[in-house]
C-alpha cells in the first residue's frame, strides 16, 4: 500500500505556456474524483470495514473478509489456470483494500498525484493509464509469485504509476515531506530527488519480501516503470511541466494483513 510517509500541502500552483496558473484546488480531475469515491464506497460496503452487520462479527467476519478477498483479489496461483473470473481479478483488486489505512493512505495520494496527472493526460487517457498500469503491476506480480495463494488487493500499483507519471511530468514539483529518520522534519525537495529516493526503497524492501509485513513492493516498482514509461512515450516531444508548490512525497509502507500493493 501507499502508507503515510509525508504530510499533503495542497497549495501546489502549475504555470503553464500560454495558460493563466490556476491553482490544483480548483481544477477539474473528475476521473481521479471518482475513483477516489468509488474505492471509498466499495471498502464500506465490504467486510474489511467492518460497518456492514451482514457479514456478522467475531470469527465470522474474519472468514467473510478472506473470502471477500479470495473472490475480488488476484490469487497468483489461480490467475494462471485460465479460468474467466480470474483473469480479471488484476482489475477488480483496484477497488478493494483490505483496512481503513490501506484505503486512507492509497486514496490521499491519488487525490494528491492524481489531479495534476490528470489535468496533463486528460479524461480518457488517464482513465486508461490508470487502469491499464494498475492490472499490468498486479500481473507483474503475479507472475513472479505464481505459486502464492495469498490474495492481493489494493490501489497501490496503478497509483505507482501515476507517480511515475507525475515524475516525468512535473520533475521540478515541490516535494514537502516528513522524514522519520530526521525526527519528522517538514523537508521540501524536488520530485526527481523525492521519487527515486523512494522507488530506491522499494527496491530494497523487494529484495526481503518474505521477511517483512504483506506489501507486494513488486507491484509498487512495475506500476511506476510502466507509468513513467507512458509519460515519456506519451509526452517526451512536448516540454515537460515544472512546479514549484509543494505537493506530497511517496511514503513508506504499513504492515497490513494481506498482500496490499
Amino acid at each position: 500500500m501507499i502508507g503515510n510517509w509525508s504530510v499533503a500541502h495542497f497549495g501546489t500552483r502549475l504555470g503553464r505556456a500560454g495558460r493563466p496558473v490556476r491553482s490544483v484546488l480548483r481544477s477539474s480531475a473528475p476521473v481521479t474524483y471518482g475513483l477516489i469515491i468509488l474505492c471509498c464506497l466499495v471498502f464500506l460496503i465490504g467486510p474489511a470495514a467492518g460497518l456492514n452487520p451482514a457479514y456478522g462479527s467475531g470469527e465470522g467476519l474474519l472468514a467473510a473478509q478472506r473470502a471477500y478477498f479470495h473472490r475480488w483479489g488476484v490469487v497468483p496461483a489461480e490467475l494462471f489456470e485460465g479460468a474467466p473470473r480470474a483473469v480479471l481479478t488484476p482489475a477488480t483488486a483496484l477497488f478493494v483494500h483490505g483496512s481503513w489505512v490501506h484505503l486512507l493512505g492509497n486514496m490521499l495520494f491519488l487525490y494528491v498525484f492524481g489531479v495534476m496527472t490528470e489535468e496533463r493526460m486528460g479524461r480518457l487517457q488517464f482513465t486508461l493509464f490508470y487502469l491499464g498500469c494498475g492490472y499490468l503491476a498486479l500481473l507483474g506480480y503475479a507472475a513472479a509469485n505464481d505459486d502464492s495463494t495469498q490474495s492481493l488487493v489494493g490501489a497501490s500499483g496503478a497509483i505507482s504509476a501515476v507517480l511515475g507519471a507525475f515524475l516525468f511530468l512535473f520533475p521540478g514539483a515541490r516535494v514537502t515531506s516528513l522524514l522519520p529518520f530526521l525526527l519528522f522534519l517538514p523537508l521540501r525537495f524536488p520530485a526527481w530527488v523525492v521519487l527515486p529516493f523512494w522507488v530506491a526503497l522499494q527496491w530494497v524492501a523487494a529484495g526481503r519480501a518474505d521477511q517483512g509485513p504483506g506489501v507486494a513492493y513488486l507491484a509498487h516498482l512495475v506500476g511506476f516503470g510502466l507509468g513513467f514509461g507512458f509519460a515519456w512515450a506519451r509526452f517526451r516531444p512536448a516540454t515537460a511541466v515544472s512546479s514549484r508548490g509543494p505537493t506530497p512525497g511517496p511514503p513508506a509502507e504499513q504492515p497490513g494483513q494481506l498482500d496490499h500493493e
